[in-house]
C-alpha cells in the first residue's frame, strides 16, 4: 500500500474537470483563457473567433486547426496556487460523442459551457446525460455575455427546468446581454468592473467597487442585478458546497471568456469547491480507496501527436496510490505486464517526462501497444474497474487503399485508429478482410480517418458509403439467416458483437416479423417491432 499520508494530501489537491458544450460555444477559448489566468501561458490564442485565431494550446492538430474545431481529447495539465489542475478538453462536435464519454469517465467535475444567446443546446444536453450517468457535478458558466442575448432569469429557470439542477450563483451580470457593465459578486455584494484585453490574448484587468461605488456609478443595471440575485437566494437558489457535490445544485458564474471576463471567479471556483480525485468502484463493486496501491484507467489513446516520432500514447488516469516512472504495471483485462519507463505529461502538442503522479492526474505512458480505452492498469493488489461501453455505430463505409502497393500500411493504420477508438472496425463476410467496413457515430469520423491515414501512414484511402440506416444486434446462428436476406449485411466488431445492417426499419420489422424465433433486437436490448425505434445513438455495453 502507498504512504497514505503523502497520497491523501497530493490527491485532495488535484481537480481533474473536462469542459462540456455544444460547438461554437467557446469551450476552446474558455480552455485558454483558464491556462492565461493561471499563469500557464503569456498569451492566449483564440483572438477573434475559430477562422482567425491563432493555434490554441489544446487545438493542435491539423484538421483541428483548418476546421476550427476541436476533434481530439487534449490533455492539459497546470497549476493554480496550491492546487493542480488536470484539465482535459473534450471534442466538441457531436460526431465525437464516443471519445467524450470516455473522457468523462475519468473526470471527477465538469464545467457546462453555455451560450447566453442560444441556451442549453442539444449535445450540451446529450453530455450532461453522460455526466448523469457517471455521477459528476456540474459548474455552469453562461459565457458570451458580450454579445446580446437571453436574459439572465431566463437562462436560470431554463437549466432548473431541463437539468433539474439548482443554479446557485456565484456572480450575477450588471447589464443585459451585449451591455456588460460588470459582475456582481453575489457573496461580498461588491461589483468586479473590467477592463477588456485587447484581441482578449492576455488577461483582463479588473477593479472591485464597493456597493455605494457601484450604485454611483451604474444606477440601474446595478439595482436590477442585485434585485434579481436577492429573489434567487429567496428561491432557494445558494450555493452550498455539499449539495453541489451532491449533483443538487450548480455554481453559476457569467463571463466572456473571448475577452477574459469571470475567468478568475471561476478558476478559484474550480480550486476552492470543486472535489479532489475520487475513489473508484470496481467491478466488484468494492471500492478502491486512493491510498491504496497503484491503479489507473485508461480513457484515451492517441497516436500521432508527434510526427517526428509518430508513437502512440495512452492517457492513463490515476485513481489510487502513487505512480513513478519505470514501475511495472499490470492490464487486468490481458494479464501482461507494461513497462513505464517512458511516462509524459502533455501540455497541448508538447510534453516532459513525468517521474511520478497522484490520483487525479493524467499521465500519458508512451507506445504502450497492448493498451486500449478502458483497461485497467494496476501494481500490487489487483483490481479492475468497469470497462467502457461501446456505441451503436450510425453511419458506414467501406475503406479500400488507393494505391494496393500501400496494402500494408493500410492494415497497419486501420489497425492502430481501431485500437485508438477513432471509429469502429467491423469485418463482413461479403468483402473481406482486404476491404474492411467501417462505423461511426458521425461521418466526420470518417474524414478523420482518412486524413489520417495519409498523413500518418502515407496510405490514401476510398471511402464509399454504405446504404445502411438502421443497426440491429443478432447472434451467430441467427446471423446465417439473415445475411441471406436483401437488403442486409452481417458485420462482425473486435468485441465479438455481431451486428445485422438494414436499409431501413421497415426492412429490418419485416425480417424480424418473418422470422420470429431468430434474435434481432434494439441496440437498447428490445426485440425488434416491439420498440418505436430500432436503432439510435444509444450505448451498447
Amino acid at each position: 500500500m502507498s504512504e497514505g499520508l503523502d497520497v491523501s494530501s497530493e490527491a485532495a489537491r488535484r481537480r481533474t474537470i473536462a469542459v462540456i458544450s455544444h460547438p461554437d460555444a467557446g469551450k476552446s477559448t474558455l480552455t485558454e483563457a483558464l491556462l492565461l489566468h493561471a499563469q500557464a501561458i503569456t498569451s492566449a490564442g483564440a483572438v477573434h473567433g475559430k477562422r482567425g485565431r491563432a493555434t490554441t494550446v489544446s487545438d493542435f492538430m491539423q484538421i483541428e486547426q483548418e476546421r476550427g474545431i476541436s476533434i481530439s481529447s487534449a490533455a492539459i495539465q497546470f497549476a493554480y496556487r496550491d492546487t493542480i489542475i488536470n484539465l482535459v478538453d473534450t471534442p466538441g462536435h457531436s460526431d465525437f460523442s464516443e471519445d467524450t464519454y470516455r473522457v468523462l469517465s475519468a473526470v471527477d467535475a465538469a464545467i457546462m459551457l453555455v451560450d447566453a444567446a442560444k441556451g442549453l443546446e442539444a449535445q450540451t444536453m446529450k453530455l450532461f446525460e453522460v455526466c448523469s450517468r457517471w455521477n459528476v457535478p456540474i459548474i455552469t458558466m453562461i459565457n458570451k455575455w458580450d454579445r446580446p442575448g437571453r436574459t439572465a432569469l431566463e437562462l436560470v429557470d431554463e437549466i432548473r427546468e431541463r437539468t433539474g439542477l439548482i443554479p446557485a450563483p456565484i456572480t450575477w451580470p450588471v447589464g443585459e446581454a451585449g451591455h456588460l457593465t460588470g459582475l456582481l459578486d453575489v457573496e461580498r455584494g461588491t461589483m468586479q468592473r473590467f477592463e477588456r484585453a485587447s484581441g482578449g490574448a492576455t488577461i483582463s484587468q479588473w477593479d472591485e467597487l464597493s456597493p455605494q461605488q457601484a450604485a454611483a456609478e451604474h444606477a440601474e443595471p446595478w439595482a436590477v442585478a442585485r434585485e434579481e440575485a436577492e429573489l434567487l437566494a429567496l428561491d432557494g437558489h445558494v450555493h452550498d458546497r455539499e449539495r453541489f457535490r451532491a449533483r443538487e445544485t450548480t455554481p453559476l458564474v457569467f463571463g466572456a471568456a473571448v475577452h477574459n471576463i469571470g475567468i478568475h471567479t471561476l478558476l478559484d471556483l474550480i480550486a476552492g469547491e470543486a472535489p479532489g480525485a475520487v475513489e473508484r468502484r470496481s467491478v466488484t463493486d468494492a471500492t478502491r480507496t486512493i491510498d491504496d496501491d497503484f491503479s489507473g484507467y485508461v480513457f484515451k489513446v492517441q497516436a500521432g501527436l508527434d510526427s517526428a516520432h509518430r508513437d502512440r500514447i495512452a492517457f492513463i488516469r490515476v485513481c489510487s496510490g502513487r505512480f513513478e516512472r519505470g514501475m511495472t504495471v499490470t492490464n487486468a483485462r490481458t494479464g501482461r505486464t507494461t513497462a513505464t519507463k517512458y511516462a509524459h505529461q502533455l501540455f497541448g502538442d508538447e510534453r516532459s517526462t513525468v517521474d511520478e503522479a497522484w490520483p487525479g492526474d493524467v499521465v500519458g505512458l508512451v507506445n504502450a501497444s497492448m493498451v486500449r480505452p478502458g483497461d485497467t492498469l494496476y501494481a500490487g493488489r489487483a483490481v479492475e474497474f468497469p470497462a467502457l461501453p461501446r456505441f451503436v455505430p450510425e453511419h458506414f463505409s467501406v475503406a479500400r487503399v488507393a494505391d494496393l502497393s500501400k496494402y500494408k500500411q493500410f492494415r497497419k493504420g486501420v489497425e492502430s485508429l481501431e485500437q485508438e477508438g477513432v471509429l469502429q472496425v467491423l469485418r463482413s463476410e461479403r468483402r473481406g478482410e482486404q476491404h474492411p467496413v467501417l462505423g461511426a457515430v458521425g461521418p466526420l469520423q470518417f474524414e478523420v480517418f482518412a486524413q489520417r491515414m495519409e498523413l500518418e501512414y502515407s496510405c490514401a484511402v476510398k471511402l464509399e458509403p454504405m446504404n445502411f440506416d438502421t443497426v440491429c444486434v443478432t447472434d451467430e446462428p441467427s446471423a446465417i439467416i439473415f445475411n441471406r436476406q436483401h437488403d442486409c449485411e452481417i458485420v462482425r466488431r473486435s468485441d465479438g458483437e455481431v451486428l445485422a445492417l438494414f436499409s431501413n426499419q421497415w426492412r429490418a420489422r419485416v425480417v424480424a416479423n418473418n422470422f420470429p424465433e431468430l434474435t434481432l433486437l434494439t441496440p437498447a436490448g428490445d426485440r425488434v417491432g416491439t420498440a418505436p425505434q430500432v436503432a439510435s445513438a444509444s450505448l451498447n455495453g
